[in-house]
């Protein structure tokens, strides 16, 4: 070890540590006041219980939930680090592993082709020995215009990937790059002419895929994405001109699907590609993208090989985890676009505690660690057992990761008639795919349940926060896409949450005590907030408006209980906020949108989950729509909250905003005109009063939406009048039950 050179630190941040440790404390300390509070009024003698025993009991338990969502919070601010990596020691080129890379697309008409193919381009230019990268493109529809723009781009990439080289390019993928000021060879006349002629290409290419997109529309004969055979092609085949530099060989693949069968959304196609990939390029590490998620920095593969070629990581790293960063987040970002507060925050933490989860894509992960390592005295059925009939297959677990049949860009069609049998909807039957190898099938959120089952089976992450993004994407900047996504990944959480493979059942004795309270707070935080903040936005409305007080009188010492933590909370998300570097206004907009998420989001996902769970529904997943509207756009980075949303999305907000403003309301008319004694009954009510105008100012947007704005954008008359029936009833209701 005399000689062993260190390609990676990591160093936690002293002084984050010491304000996370000693706010826990103290604002552990204040809540078990509280519930001392709580629980002394259960122990009152009978004729000294002036208030009824349920909402009280209510109101307990909301806070119980909320505060248990807190603790658990409190696992990733228990100790966050940050790495450094030095790529500059990595041994040469020559000894460097190879790498498969997986770029998903599953709806043409939802994620446009010429950012799809941007990020082809994109990973094909990665700062890495071309002949090591090969890239894979999964089109789960099928669809022809995916391929006919894959061999256009490739056709690009073939005189793009060279110009990078040659001028050592930092921005990789085109459109980025042609649309900043970045030209480093300023002064150089060769540079400015080559870099015209690019952009040239690059215009050219750009229309050619838009016309093969729009004959593809027009095209009435198209292919059910639904229903589809296999479809495999090496692209780089169909080039017969000698390129005097190597590129990486790019690989479509179209799995085939039934509408009988089940098709396991991402997760299985994913499973398609470790198979295809193996019997084509047998890489021993893999990185998966989204299909909109292009390289913004090419050394992104070098950083994460400072631990896959370090020896004393490189046995129990499974995978490498970067950040998802987008490029369309506005100052305001009023839908909370970029989930500053998960990978500012959340993942350095959960990187402390023993490594983040898979986060969906910009992750290196090893092939060893999803389907295991093997040795050729193997039983050969014991392995057709688990991984499928296919011998060619089972070759390469045992093959040391060696390519098996490119040889000279040439493929043998023989084996690729192979890789089609190992696309087909029937291969996984009666093998454990999807369930003990390869990426799970149990959620809809693959990624978090197959990064919690490689930690639990003793494999280790790491999470890279570089300064420059490595990876940057196109958010979703309207409220209607961002809650049918946030929907989805809340349903997949839950679902892990009310199963047996819930971390509190299956991670005790295998991983550490904070890693497992970080793995806990992410599967339940869904279900405790969604249920803790529907108690608190309705519950002390409720008795606000029939006159029943359930905090302390402002005179009451009892009263600096709830103040200290309510400025606790308040001060410590905002001093995150400042620390992260981000502003006031990004503060009061989280704030915002994690209430409006709490009562819609969490709760439809929640239930979602739920109802698959008791077999009254299946799961789904609708792929997020990634095709810009310029109208939306504007109002997105004008700080304008876009209500043309399902009704469902927007019921529930217009039902709480006026179930608190007709408690709060009400109880100012109480105290200035009914209350012949105003001052006391503003001393026993402050706290719900405070509370519901709390709501209403921090949900301003929604009430301009309702009232103030005309525009095409606000909230349906349909919406709020529904809702006004919806609060009606809840008023009515909540009267009778909790009086």
């Amino acid at each position: 070890m005399e000689n062993y050179v260190h390609m990676h630190e990591c160093h936690g941040h002293k002084i984050s540590i010491i304000i996370n440790r000693t706010h826990a404390i103290l604002h552990s300390i204040a809540i078990l006041f509280l519930i001392h509070y709580r629980l002394s009024f259960f122990f009152q003698h009978p004729p000294n219980i002036t208030i009824p025993t349920l909402p009280w009991l209510l109101i307990f338990v909301s806070e119980l939930l909320l505060y248990l969502a807190w603790l658990l919070a409190q696992s990733h601010r228990w100790r966050p680090v940050y790495r450094t990596v030095f790529p500059e020691r990595l041994p040469g080129d020559d000894k460097l592993p190879a790498i498969d890379i997986f770029i998903c697309t599953a709806d043409p008409n939802k994620e446009p082709s010429v950012e799809v193919m941007n990020t082809v381009i994109s990973a094909m230019a990665l700062d890495y020995p071309p002949e090591k990268l090969h890239v894979y493109v999964s089109d789960d529809a099928g669809s022809d215009a995916t391929l006919r723009c894959m061999k256009e781009a490739w056709n690009f990439a073939r005189y793009w990937v060279p110009f990078c080289r040659k001028y050592g390019l930092v921005t990789a993928c085109p459109d980025v790059y042609f649309s900043s000021s970045e030209d480093g060879f300023k002064g150089s006349s060769e540079f400015k002419a080559e870099r015209k002629k690019m952009e040239e290409k690059y215009e050219i290419l750009k229309q050619r895929i838009r016309r093969i997109v729009q004959e593809y529309h027009r095209d009435v004969t198209v292919n059910n994405k639904l229903d589809h055979s296999s479809i495999i092609e090496v692209i780089n085949e169909y080039h017969k001109e000698k390129d005097e530099v190597k590129i990486p060989i790019l690989i479509y693949v179209s799995r085939e699907k039934r509408p009988s069968r089940r098709h396991n959304f991402k997760a299985g196609a994913l499973n398609v590609l470790l198979r295809v990939s193996a019997t084509i390029s047998n890489s021993p590490y893999i990185l998966v993208l989204d299909c909109d998620m292009h390289c913004n920095d090419p050394t992104s593969a070098r950083q994460a090989m400072c631990y896959y070629c370090d020896p004393q990581t490189s046995q129990s790293i499974a995978f490498v985890q970067f950040p998802q960063t987008f490029r369309n987040i506005s100052e305001d970002d009023i839908y909370d676009s970029q989930l500053r507060f998960v990978f500012k925050i959340q993942w350095h933490g959960f990187d402390g505690a023993g490594g983040p989860t898979i986060s969906g894509t910009n992750f290196y992960i090893k092939r060893e660690a999803l389907l295991g390592s093997f040795s050729k005295q193997q039983d050969l059925m014991a392995l057709k057992r688990s991984f499928g009939p296919s011998n060619d297959f089972i070759k390469t677990l045992v093959e040391d990761y060696k390519p098996c049949f490119i040889e000279d860009g040439e493929s043998s069609r023989m084996l690729l008639e192979h890789a089609n049998v190992l696309a087909s909807c029937s291969y996984e039957d009666q093998t454990t795919w999807g369930t003990k190898v390869g990426f799970l099938y149990f959620c809809v959120l693959e990624d978090y349940f197959t990064g919690f089952t490689l930690h639990r089976k003793g494999w280790k992450s790491v999470y890279l926060y570089p300064k420059r993004p490595q990876f940057l994407g196109t958010a979703t900047t309207n409220f209607n896409e961002a809650s049918i996504q946030w929907t989805r990944w809340v349903s997949g959480l839950t679902s892990v949450a009310i199963s047996r493979f819930c971390p509190l059942i299956c991670g005790p004795l295998k991983m550490s005590l904070v890693h497992l309270m970080c793995y806990l707070e992410v599967a339940c935080m869904p279900l405790l907030y969604c249920l803790s903040i529907w108690g608190f936005a309705l519950i002390p409305q409720l008795c606000l408006f029939n006159g029943i007080p359930l905090y302390p009188k402002i005179s009451d010492s009892n009263f600096n209980i709830f103040s200290i933590i309510f400025i606790s909370a308040i001060s410590k998300s905002l001093y995150e906020v400042v620390t992260t570097g981000d502003q006031f206004r990004v503060w009061t907009n989280e704030w915002r949108i994690w209430m409006v998420r709490c009562v819609t989001c969490y709760t439809y996902g929640s239930l979602d989950a739920i109802l698959n769970k008791l077999g009254i529904k299946e799961a789904s997943f609708l792929p997020t729509n990634k095709v810009t509207d310029d109208e939306q756009v504007k109002l997105y980075e004008m700080g304008i909250f876009d209500f043309r949303a399902a009704t469902m999305f927007l019921a529930p907000l217009v039902t709480v905003i006026l179930v608190n403003f007709a408690a709060f309301v009400g109880a100012v008319f109480k105290a200035l005109v009914v209350d012949d004694n105003g001052d006391r009954y503003w001393e026993k009510m402050f706290g719900q009063m405070f509370l519901s105008f709390y709501i209403l100012v921090s949900n301003y947007a929604i009430i301009e939406g309702m009232i103030i704005r005309k525009d095409k954008a606000s909230i349906p008359l349909s919406a709020t009048l529904w809702s006004v029936v919806f609060s009606v009833f809840i008023l009515l209701i909540g009267s009778v039950i909790l009086c």
